[in-house]
């Protein structure tokens, strides 16, 4: 496959703060790659950097083929941006928001792009509706359109679906995977798990170092974390109490049943030993990308300090 990204070493600080720290990444042509990690961990100061919007410290890189220092402008017109923040004129409507992105750009075949834009996202029906009158999921939508309008080899999405319903986080999430079957390299930052497992392939940032590479199974397999499931009658309010053995490095309560894990396999079943007893039951379980999430970021120190 043709790489679409392609760096080594990169570094930003701010105010003294070192927020992405030796970041290394390869990302082959047409894929979907999701950057999990908690606030504040550098991610879109990292996509950023990968994407020639913000010039590292240090370190070299290409995306598309260019220089992602010295032929920054070449990867900036070949990329779109969809930020988090819904950031189109909401005093016009979606057409005009279509219309004014691709005079901004100086596209041709304006009447063209904007007609398929409205089409291929459903917007046609609204489009002489006023921006700041769509829901959050068809604000979603004309961002999309606009951030895809001038064709870009390359999509950044910053959280694209927060605070979202999840029937148009699915819609959206069906339209990146078209846009990637078409070969178009996505990367999208997300705290959501499900989404994290739609990508092709996630990046695991903790306060910029990357922990984990690779598909969602991949890094649960890398993680080897042991994961137990324990039900019965108040088995989600054992949380506190197990936490406090060094063995279980997690304990979280999913509706009525309970998910403990940990590093040291033995360790943590004999940890669980005094409760294996009614009303409870336990069993050993796959560990979900959420554990792992939880899992990682426990190892790292935050660098805000």
């Amino acid at each position: 496959m043709t790489v679409a990204i392609d760096a080594q070493g990169l570094n930003k600080s701010f105010g003294g703060r070192r927020v992405v720290k030796d970041f290394s990444i390869r990302v082959d042509e047409g894929r979907i790659t999701g950057f999990l990690g908690p606030n504040g961990s550098g991610k879109t100061t990292t996509l950023r950097m990968l994407c020639g919007l913000l010039t590292p410290d240090s370190g070299t890189g290409t995306a598309l083929g260019f220089d992602i220092i010295s032929e920054s402008w070449e990867i900036k017109r070949r990329t779109g941006y969809m930020t988090q923040k819904f950031s189109l004129y909401e005093d016009l409507t979606v057409e005009e928001n279509l219309q004014f992105s691709a005079r901004i750009r100086s596209l041709d075949r304006i009447g063209e792009r904007v007609a398929d834009a409205l089409e291929q996202l459903g917007l046609a029906e609204r489009r002489k509706q006023l921006a700041g009158t769509l829901s959050g999921g068809w604000k979603q939508r004309l961002a999309l359109a606009v951030a895809t309008l001038h064709e870009p080899q390359l999509l950044l999405l910053d959280e694209p679906t927060a605070g979202v319903d999840p029937q148009a986080r699915r819609t959206f999430w069906d339209e990146i995977h078209t846009l990637a079957a078409r070969g178009l390299t996505v990367l999208v930052s997300t705290h959501y798990m499900d989404e994290a497992e739609r990508c092709h392939d996630i990046a695991y940032i903790a306060y910029g170092e990357l922990l984990a590479r690779g598909t969602a199974e991949e890094v649960i397999a890398g993680a080897k974390l042991a994961t137990w499931r324990g039900e019965g009658p108040g088995v989600d309010r054992l949380a506190g109490e197990l936490l406090r053995d060094p063995a279980v490095e997690m304990a979280a309560p999913f509706g009525l049943a309970l998910h403990v894990s940990g590093g040291d396999a033995d360790r943590l079943e004999r940890a669980l030993a005094p409760y294996q007893r009614s009303p409870f039951r336990w069993a050993r379980t796959e560990p979900t990308l959420e554990d792992v999430f939880i899992h990682l970021m426990s190892r790292v120190p935050d660098n805000f300090q």
